[in-house]
């Protein structure tokens, strides 16, 4: 959440950012935060007049009784009781006014940072890096739907007979690639300094509201309504939850931790392709990496968190690009975003399996997420988080761009992992 002080004090740049990010009526909306605001200062400023007056109204009653002055005090008296009864219709037009202004501050999106690019979805993205190994495969190479039948990998129906669209089952050595990518991506990011936590897998509408995912404009969260609780989409939710209402001491930042968590998610997606075997379902398996720190440290964090991602899809021998996402495509609580993107060869063409976000302090906002300096006083924190990485994707590529006509290669480095180095 945008605090105040930004909106009022920056009011054009966050309108520019605002815009950036391709939000309707940004003019509008943070010039109706401003009004509400000041009606909300206004009467407070009221209130406080008044309760002074009544406190030295108070005060008085009791002298003028002592000196006999029963009319004064009396005249005095019913003055209070005016004063009191005026206080409640403001104390209602200021706790209207604040509700409203919070509801709406909700409502709108982070600002991005100057170095995001103009753009209004993904073909404006800026391809920053390319790496990995290239690929060769034989020429009746197939699809990753086809190849977890053909080895019995993954049985996408028996998902569907089970759950429906979108859940598949895992089988044999398909469930085992499954575990070991997650033993990996969990030791690399203990190595990295990450603590590993084991978080809950359903979280309160206060959690969903301190990282950003309530309000769900788009109904992507799985919705348990007797309990008022909600299936993760990432571990972010949680584990960033750790911190809500809490006040660091500086020499604790950066806080490095991470988490693997399955993750539900309601997009319906389309049919074709594109959203075919493992390219989009409703639940899946990650690992995130979440960190707070103070914003002198944030960009070194977020440096450190892409050299990361990068070295696991190095380790896994696959190709991947690195994109800088423009303002329109990114996340509705993101100042600046990287994509990592692995190629399928069998597929041609590029899956996302990581996006790795600075939030600027527009979490630790919502969250009251803060830490003291030396001079003690509380300050925001910046939040950042990033898959490290997201499975069906990688499992997808993997199985693609390993296929040979003896069977299905294992990435050296898996290898410990999944105790075989064939597929067959």
């Amino acid at each position: 959440m945008l605090t105040l002080k930004m909106i009022t004090e920056e009011t054009d740049r966050v309108i520019r950012g605002l815009e950036k990010k391709h939000f309707k009526d940004a003019k509008e909306t943070i010039a109706k935060v401003i009004e509400l605001n000041d009606k909300r200062r206004s009467t407070q400023n009221q209130l406080d007049n008044n309760l002074a007056e009544v406190n030295s109204l108070s005060k008085a009653i009791g002298g003028l009784m002592k000196e006999g002055k029963k009319e004064e005090a009396e005249a005095a008296k019913k003055r209070v009781a005016d004063i009191k009864e005026i206080s409640k219709g403001i104390q209602a037009e200021m706790d209207q006014a604040s509700e409203e202004m919070q509801n709406l501050l909700y409502t709108i999106p982070n600002i991005p940072y100057d170095e995001v690019p103009e753009g209004v979805g993904a073909e404006d993205n800026v391809v920053e890096k390319m790496g990995g190994m290239e690929t060769e495969l034989p020429k009746d190479a197939l699809p990753h739907w086809e190849l977890t039948k053909k080895y019995d990998l993954i049985d996408f129906d028996l998902g569907v007979k089970i759950t429906g669209a979108g859940f598949p089952v895992y089988k044999g050595q398909g469930a085992r690639l499954q575990r070991a990518l997650i033993n990996f991506f969990l030791d690399e990011a203990r190595k990295s300094g990450y603590m590993e936590i084991m978080p809950p897998t359903v979280v309160n509408a206060a959690s969903g509201f301190g990282t950003g995912q309530l309000p769900d404009k788009e109904g992507q969260m799985y919705h348990c309504e007797v309990d008022d609780l909600y299936l993760i989409p990432t571990a972010e939710v949680p584990v960033t939850n750790i911190y809500r209402d809490v006040i660091l001491d500086d020499k604790q930042l950066p806080i490095k931790n991470c988490a693997y968590t399955q993750c539900f998610r309601r997009e319906a997606g389309s049919y074709g392709k594109d959203v075919r075997g493992l390219n989009r379902l409703h639940e899946f398996s990650k690992v995130e990496l979440v960190r707070i720190d103070k914003p002198e440290h944030s960009k070194q964090s977020h440096q450190e968190m892409l050299d990361h991602v990068e070295g696991l899809l190095q380790k896994l021998e696959l190709p991947y690009r690195i994109l800088r996402l423009c303002g329109g495509d990114m996340s509705f609580t993101a100042a600046l975003c990287f994509d990592f993107e692995v190629y399928s060869e069998a597929q041609q063409r590029w899956l996302e399996v990581s996006s790795v976000s600075n939030f600027d302090t527009y979490q630790a906002n919502r969250l009251k997420c803060r830490y003291r300096d030396e001079n003690k006083k509380p300050q925001l924190c910046h939040t950042l988080n990033g898959s490290a990485l997201a499975l069906p994707r990688i499992v997808a590529a993997l199985l693609e761009n390993n296929q040979t006509p003896e069977g299905i290669r294992i990435p050296k480095a898996l290898i410990p992992y999944t105790g075989f180095d064939m597929i067959k």
